[in-house]
């Protein structure tokens, strides 16, 4: 083939891999910006209630992680809608599977069982294991429990630290939080554990409750995405970063906390 003969063809393939860059079907994330499962909107997984970070306040679900995840949306230019689902659809990465969500955010910490599972944020908050009373009660610590009943969530840090350091104590699993907290004030169970920021909130509304203790765990709570799509893990990184420069992390945690 000659110089001359080969010019139409070197034009149409030319014209085919501008095309071709006009209509690319690359994923999203791969210099496009985050992958979202619906364009326009930021799925957000959680497990209510679990306040403060998560609740339903006259209709509409309010909280920390809310307010958070809003910046993220906002910096993404959508808008967030959150999925409430049972936790261990979440803490098993099986809503990422089925792309039910673009990301977790429920009050979570990071584990390495969960990290084999969903990639995280940076860490965005710090928390401890507590433990729940009655006010009036004598209980103070995990060994003034030996024959009585103590409650706990679920698929939680909080179920695994009972497990491992509540000997001789009768442990009761709750689906959520809502009714481990409602089973410590009516007396079915003489204690509950959980995660101080959720307990501490709760004594606050409820002066015939108290936290008798906390332990510490030294946990740290992210946000959730599905295994590799890094696009939205640094995203939701940065305005973490810009939040806490700016002054709206502190803004955020002083209407939630105080």
């Amino acid at each position: 083939m000659t110089a001359r003969s080969a010019l139409p063809l070197l034009a149409a393939a030319a014209a085919t891999a501008l095309l071709a860059g006009c209509t690319s079907t690359a994923p999203a994330g791969e210099g496009q910006g985050p992958e979202l499962v619906r364009p326009g909107t930021l799925l957000t997984c959680t497990h209510l209630p679990y306040a403060p970070f998560q609740v339903t306040r006259d209709g509409k679900v309010v909280g920390f992680d809310v307010d958070l995840v809003d910046l993220v949306a906002k910096d993404l230019g959508a808008t967030q809608q959150i999925i409430n689902t049972p936790f261990e659809g979440i803490e098993t990465g099986q809503d990422f599977a089925i792309r039910k969500c673009d990301l977790a955010a429920a009050g979570m910490t990071i584990t390495p069982a969960r990290k084999k599972v969903m990639d995280f944020s940076a860490p965005y908050f710090d928390a401890t294991q507590a433990l729940l009373v009655k006010r009036g009660s004598p209980l103070k610590k995990l060994t003034d429990l030996r024959g009585k009943k103590l409650g706990y969530q679920k698929a939680t840090t909080g179920a695994v630290y009972a497990k491992a350091h509540a000997q001789g104590v009768e442990l009761v699993e709750f689906e959520d939080v809502g009714l481990l907290l409602t089973a410590v004030k009516s007396g079915q169970v003489a204690a509950g554990i959980n995660d101080n920021g959720v307990l501490l909130d709760y004594v606050k509304h409820n002066q015939d409750t108290r936290v008798a203790a906390e332990f510490d765990t030294g946990e740290h709570y992210g946000f959730g995405v599905r295994k590799g799509n890094d696009a939205l893990r640094q995203r939701i990184d940065a305005v973490l970063a810009r939040a806490k420069k700016d002054g709206s992390y502190d803004r955020i945690h002083r209407k939630w906390f105080g």
